[in-house]
């Protein structure tokens, strides 16, 4: 079997993880709720930037296919993503969540993050806001954040 190419890779990726937007759907999501009463769902996307690199290569198609080899609940969706546009701090991923707060998070590395990343998802999917508590995420999270989003729209 032949090494598929960084561009090829991706491209495979790309195609197998990125849902057609006209039929996305937030099927089989469980909502329950929050701190407020509102309901909130209680899954999270873990948004990946694929064209992350260095000089190391590309290290967001590393980090998306070191997050595919692991097992994810089904709490957690896994969607990549062309440029986040904080290029200065690869590798970056986002969780995101309709009626949560997203966070962006940059500076992981592709195989010695991937537990902080999952670890990270699986608390902010049981959030009812998306928030966690700092001293809850992981020291790379913690150090990571590039931003914080309030959420656009309400809750499913």
């Amino acid at each position: 079997m032949t090494a598929l190419s960084a561009s090829e890779n991706v491209s495979l990726l790309r195609e197998t993880l990125i849902p057609n937007p006209s039929r996305a759907r937030n099927e089989g999501s469980a909502a329950e709720p929050g701190r407020d009463g509102h309901v909130t769902t209680s899954s999270a996307t873990i948004l990946v930037c694929v064209t992350c690199k260095s000089g190391e290569g590309q290290l967001g198609a590393a980090l998306l296919a070191a997050l595919s080899e692991r097992h994810l609940d089904a709490k957690l969706a896994l969607r990549a993503v062309e440029c986040f546009a904080v290029c200065k701090r690869p590798c970056t991923v986002a969780l995101a969540s309709p009626g949560k707060w997203t966070y962006v998070v940059g500076d992981l590395k592709p195989h010695a993050h991937v537990d902080d990343i999952l670890a990270a998802a699986r608390r902010y999917a049981a959030s009812p806001d998306g928030v966690v508590p700092w001293r809850e995420r992981p020291v790379s999270f913690r150090k990571g954040v590039i931003s914080r989003m309030p959420p656009l729209v309400p809750a499913l």
